[in-house]
């Protein structure tokens, strides 16, 4: 089993990996896809930019999840994890979830008035629970910590 200090160091090598590719995503790929669907579909040339503008935000949003996973990270090799600070950053995770599960919720609804077979609003659905079930894990989990500060807080009172 990983020690603590391991899986830390492990994580946040792992978490400037997947920065690094959400930028070039972002950056790169997302766009150029778009570009390339619309010149090969002109149909579906009015979708570029608002598709462009829908995915760029959803990997911010994930970006905004991995600096406050990195926050959190520190703040454990710290020791300071169970402080107010902290809550900050968890509630900056919900916040990213709750914009991310807004935009996979209105397009989920758009496809469904559009969609003519049930694969593509059900992959939509599936992606909603998902989202939904990360972010009610995040709730619980900042009630924890929020718990957990509060006794560390009034252990360290009493000592």
């Amino acid at each position: 089993m990983l020690s603590e200090n391991r899986a830390v160091a492990a994580l946040r090598v792992f978490l400037v990996v997947l920065f690094a590719i959400l930028v070039v995503f972002q950056t790169l790929s997302l766009p150029g896809q778009f570009r390339h669907q619309a010149q090969v579909n002109p149909e579906d040339a009015a979708l570029r930019w608002p598709a462009t503008f829908i995915a760029a935000f959803v990997v911010l949003c994930v970006q905004v999840v991995v600096v406050s996973t990195w926050q959190l990270l520190t703040m454990v090799k710290r020791d300071r994890i169970f402080t107010t600070a902290a809550v900050f950053w968890v509630n900056l995770i919900l916040g990213a979830i709750a914009g991310v599960w807004l935009v996979v919720g209105t397009i989920f609804v758009w496809v469904l008035s559009q969609a003519d077979d049930p694969g593509a609003p059900m992959v939509l659905l599936l992606l909603e629970v998902v989202i939904t079930v990360i972010g009610l894990l995040m709730v619980v989990l900042r009630a924890l910590l929020q718990r957990a500060t509060t006794l560390r807080t009034d252990m360290e009172a009493v000592i």
